[in-house]
């Protein structure tokens, strides 16, 4: 007989989990089984869930958790500014000036502190399907990770640009930059509210967008390398957040201490990279 390493299954503990150790998770799991866990998409695979009940589950401890972190004051403002350096570095990273980004992200944030903005904004996200007003659901789910998964199957226009050899690196991007523009044109152009949050979104998506693009599709090799990186620090905090194993589903503050560590640590970590001189 071989006697098994009990570390070999320590992978597997987030699948079968020892439910009174996670009362949190437990009563969220109640809250499935009778009235429901709204979703906009199942990101089970993504963030290493065994089963779609356990992200359902997870999803709504994680939901009261960033609730908890951002009604303290200095949480939220240490939520802005490190959402604010990262974005502008890496623009000066990818040299560009962030001035109209900065001016952009002030206005979003003035936007989405104003209490009587929060009906149209609730109106505006829930069209596109976002079932909560959290940062879960609005910033980590419909913009960082759609913007990541629309990166992975660009539109044609965009796709045309970069394939095209006849084309010089600097036009590529010019022109890649300009492809992005209009596309993003085109939705504004749609939107029902011309003020609303959405398009403070455009806004910084316009200085945002084509830099993400020339960095995933484009041929700077360094840039590239940079993105990744961010990337997979990015789903390594999805990960994090959502495993048994990097945070405590005990307590909604309990599990909000637990997040807040693995953020400072992923932003760290990015803000690091960042500094590098290329």
């Amino acid at each position: 007989w071989q006697v098994a390493d009990l570390k070999e299954f320590e992978e597997f503990s987030d699948y079968f989990p020892d439910l009174e150790a996670h009362p949190l998770y437990q009563a969220a799991l109640r809250q499935l089984e009778n009235g429901g866990i709204p979703c906009r998409t199942l990101r089970t695979e993504v963030v290493k869930c065994g089963c779609d009940g356990e992200y359902l589950a997870k999803l709504h401890c994680l939901r009261l958790a960033f609730q908890l972190l951002l009604r303290d004051p200095v949480h939220y403002i240490w939520f802005a500014d490190a959402g604010r350096q990262i974005l502008a570095d890496l623009m000066l990273h990818a040299d560009k000036d962030p001035k109209d980004f900065l001016i952009g992200y002030e206005e979003i944030l003035q936007y989405i502190q104003d209490p009587k903005q929060w009906r149209d904004m609730e109106e505006e996200l829930s069209t596109r399907g976002v079932k909560a007003l959290t940062f879960y659901d609005v910033v980590l789910d419909y913009i960082l990770m759609d913007a990541f998964e629309d990166l992975e199957s660009p539109p044609s226009s965009v796709m045309a640009v970069i394939q095209n050899r006849w084309l010089s690196k600097g036009f590529k991007e010019t022109a890649l930059t300009t492809a992005v523009w209009s596309v993003l044109k085109a939705k504004r152009r749609r939107l029902r509210f011309p003020n609303g949050f959405m398009a403070h979104f455009y806004t910084l998506s316009e200085q945002l967008s084509p830099l993400l693009a020339w960095g995933f599709l484009g041929s700077d090799e360094s840039l590239r390398d940079t993105c990744v990186y961010f990337k997979e620090q990015f789903m390594g905090f999805l990960a994090d957040i959502f495993s048994f194993q990097k945070c405590r589903f005990v307590t909604v503050e309990d599990l909000a201490a637990d997040v807040l560590t693995n953020l400072r640590i992923r932003v760290r970590n990015i803000c690091q990279r960042l500094c590098v001189p290329t």
